[in-house]
């Protein structure tokens, strides 16, 4: 109960600087011309649309690819269903990967008839596999962009860095994330965990803990399936996330363009991983509020851009409109799917 009530709280925290975060921002940009300048791109708004599609399209293809062999079949559109509401929940309540990310595994069991050890598995090894391509993706969009990187640099942060400060970050990132992938796939992950629990000095909690076991033990048998020539198979997914994490810089370089910006696609990709990252590490705000897109306006200033308070705040609202549909989407599939935010705790992570 304190542990939920801790993230309720931070998540809560988070999401109140968010707000006035963006309520600073707006106040400075020129909400009328932006407004002038979004309403003058017309029908051609509907290709901002397309990206997020694609990512969810990809991330849910990515994801089939990482279930236990145990798993044979997998309908695809079930499984994006499944995506698309785990997603919405988790990027727009407070410490909202507290409650999609568990939403995942109960869901595959309540629509395709998965296991729930088996899509504990999936689970874990699809967000291991996102964090270690986000670390790939960095490396390799530093060092294309390493130029732009150090020469805004200055007028960023003060001093000429930017560049190796965004490939150390990829470097750890990806470092880190495949520790903890091979840590999870040594077969004893879900064992270890319950080992430590047993240690809380609760009688009614190690009560519990005893009971489900036998579930930790198939989850950890799960994970051992994925060891040896299983392992081989794990690499296409990882140019599946790549490709996932570059079209959000598509769709960045899709709303400049539509806007009449003269930038190009290295540019866009350059400082919207710096911002990727920066939106990472500011995880308990929901969807970055405030922090992105402060982010996204430091930058534009520095590259240049002429009017960047109208160009500038005409990006981020469109941004965060798109946001707003996909997200209504999400919430507008979750209640026609008769989903509701506590039914993973219908179900215990690692019960068989």
């Amino acid at each position: 109960m304190t542990k939920k009530k801790s993230l309720s709280w931070g998540g809560y925290a988070g999401l109140v600087l968010g707000i006035i975060l963006i309520a600073w921002l707006f106040n400075q940009l020129d909400l009328r011309r932006s407004a002038e300048l979004i309403s003058s791109i017309g029908v051609s708004s509907i290709f901002i649309l397309l990206p997020f599609l694609a990512l969810h399209l990809l991330e849910t293809f990515a994801w089939t690819r990482v279930f236990p062999r145990s798993i044979a079949a997998i309908p695809f559109f079930r499984l994006l269903k499944i995506q698309v509401i785990a997603e919405t929940v988790s990027m727009t309540l407070p410490a909202g990967v507290a409650v999609g990310e568990p939403l995942r595994p109960y869901l595959c069991n309540r629509f395709i008839g998965i296991p729930v050890p088996s899509g504990v598995a999936s689970v874990a090894v699809r967000k291991l596999m996102l964090g270690l391509a986000q670390g790939l993706y960095t490396i390799i969009g530093s060092i294309a962009g390493f130029s732009l990187l150090q020469s805004v640099s200055l007028k960023l942060l003060g001093f000429q860095g930017l560049g190796y400060i965004m490939i150390a970050a990829g470097v750890v990132v990806f470092i880190l994330f495949l520790f903890l992938l091979l840590v999870l796939l040594d077969g004893k992950a879900a064992q270890n965990v319950h080992r430590i629990l047993m240690l809380v000095p609760f009688s009614r909690v190690k009560s519990w803990l005893l009971v489900k076991e036998s579930g930790f033990l198939d989850t950890d048998e799960e994970l051992r399936s994925y060891r040896g020539s299983s392992m081989r198979r794990l690499l296409p997914v990882m140019v599946i996330y790549l490709f996932a994490w570059s079209t959000l810089a598509i769709e960045s370089y899709i709303i400049l363009r539509l806007l009449g910006i003269n930038i190009t696609f290295q540019e866009v990709l350059t400082f919207d991983i710096a911002l990727t990252m920066l939106r990472t590490l500011f995880f308990f705000i929901p969807s970055g509020l405030g922090v992105q897109d402060l982010g996204y306006l430091a930058f534009f200033q520095a590259l240049g851009m002429p009017d960047v308070l109208a160009y500038g705040g005409a990006f981020v609202l469109l941004r965060r409109l798109k946001e707003v549909f996909w997200y209504a989407t999400g919430y507008g599939v979750m209640f026609f799917s008769g989903v509701h935010l506590h039914d993973a705790d219908a179900v215990s992570p690692v019960e068989s």
